[in-house]
């Protein structure tokens, strides 16, 4: 039986050995499969985008919505979490991430021509996925190394918090 529920979600990905760190926080729809299966249906919110102006007044500015909404869909499992991100045209991505084995992470380039879309394959390695919470997932936290051939391109943690 396929159920449903609204919930506020906080998502976060940081990497711990480059200066990358990205939060959102957004309602997302979380649907439940099977017993331990869940998908969680995401849109983007509005981006902020900040300026510091010369006599250090902070002003912020929200960036141009795109026509199509991006939606980041996951699909959840304590073994597996599959994240996919599509809908805006340009740019879109799939990860597998699967605990203690190498998953991929394919990225997909769409130019203005209405040439083949670019695609942009890499390897990632799932050190750690832990799933908390019964019977619905409150918290995530995934951690991975992301690879191209035998060249790490930097380890990262996924952390999702679905509040109730």
């Amino acid at each position: 039986m396929l159920t449903h529920h609204r919930k506020p979600v906080s998502l976060s990905l940081v990497s711990t050995d480059l200066p990358m760190w990205s939060v959102v926080e957004t309602a997302g729809t979380l649907y439940q499969k099977d017993r331990d299966r869940f998908h969680l249906l995401l849109h983007e919110p509005a981006i902020l985008d900040r300026e510091i102006t010369a006599n250090s007044a902070e002003e912020i500015a929200v960036l141009p919505i795109s026509q199509k909404p991006r939606l980041l869909w996951l699909e959840v499992s304590p073994y597996r979490v599959i994240m996919t991100m599509q809908g805006n045209g340009k740019y879109s991505y799939r990860h597998f991430w699967e605990r203690g084995m190498y998953g991929l992470s394919r990225y997909w380039l769409q130019g203005d021509s209405l040439a083949t879309p670019s695609q942009l394959r890499l390897r990632n390695f799932t050190r750690n996925l832990t799933l908390i919470g019964h019977p619905e997932p409150e918290h995530l936290r995934l951690e991975y190394e992301l690879w191209s051939e035998k060249v790490q391109l930097g380890r990262y943690v996924l952390n999702l918090e679905i509040h109730q």
